[in-house]
């Protein structure tokens, strides 16, 4: 199932930004960036609200907009009892402390004797995570295990370079190095064994190839456990991913 499917009924005017934000907010978390991670959070949150505000009538709006007073607006949605309960007590009681770190913390203000960035982005992509995966479980009416899955799914780096159909991936550009395209392979889905990746770039040294994949390990690159064929992005990885995504797009 294409996981936009489980937001359908959202206008493309607020699920495309819904899903930008979203997605800028957990890839600039991966690559340690502390401060675009946070900023993400506020538009983040006002297109939630305007989500929240047009779903009891379906009548949504074309765009996100700002409430005037933005706390104002969200415990007015606790009286509308026509809601879910996630969509009437808990995302309105969410989204002021969301917003609250985008004005009043680091990330807004110098100041202070510890630096709070690194754990306020932390918050940040935890409640965010949380917020989507409920407004897909409402919206698509699935379990909150299916709704982390698609969730999971729509943050899935899409890399122009990387064919994709049914269990196969291809990397389209075959001038890229090897260590290169493991890298986008890796950030272009989730779970990825050692075997999916010697079967997609077709190895035909593999000797060769684990030699490779133990330096990138070496070098943080990726996570690779051996004994359970199974190799994973590191934050370091995902930044040399996007820096080749940048260069051949």
């Amino acid at each position: 199932m294409n996981p936009l499917d489980a937001l359908s009924s959202i206008p493309i005017g607020l699920r495309e930004p819904l899903l930008k934000e979203y997605r800028n907010i957990v890839a600039n978390y991966s690559e340690h960036r502390w401060l675009p991670s946070e900023l993400g959070g506020g538009l983040f949150c006002e297109i939630v609200f305007s989500i929240l505000h047009g779903y009891p009538t379906g009548s949504y709006p074309s765009s996100p907009s700002k409430p005037r007073d933005f706390v104002s607006a969200c415990r007015e949605l606790e009286k509308n009892v026509s809601l879910p309960r996630s969509f009437q007590i808990l995302i309105p009681r969410l989204l002021p402390a969301l917003y609250e770190v985008r004005n009043n913390r680091g990330v807004g203000h110098v100041g202070g004797d510890v630096d709070p960035n690194h754990m306020d982005a932390t918050f940040v992509l935890t409640n965010a995570n949380w917020i989507m995966g409920e407004l897909v479980r409402v919206l698509h009416t699935c379990s909150t295990s299916e709704a982390q899955e698609l969730v999971d799914k729509m943050v899935e780096l899409r890399v122009p370079l990387v064919w994709e159909k049914g269990d196969v991936r291809r990397i389209l550009d075959p001038s890229l190095k090897q260590q290169q395209q493991i890298l986008l392979l890796l950030a272009s889905t989730k779970d990825i064994s050692v075997s999916n990746l010697i079967k997609w770039i077709e190895v035909k040294n593999k000797k060769y190839f684990m030699k490779t994949i133990r330096e990138m390990h070496t070098k943080r690159l990726i996570e690779l456990d051996e004994s359970n064929d199974s190799v994973e992005l590191l934050p370091p990885g995902s930044k040399v991913a996007s820096e080749i995504v940048a260069k051949k797009t």
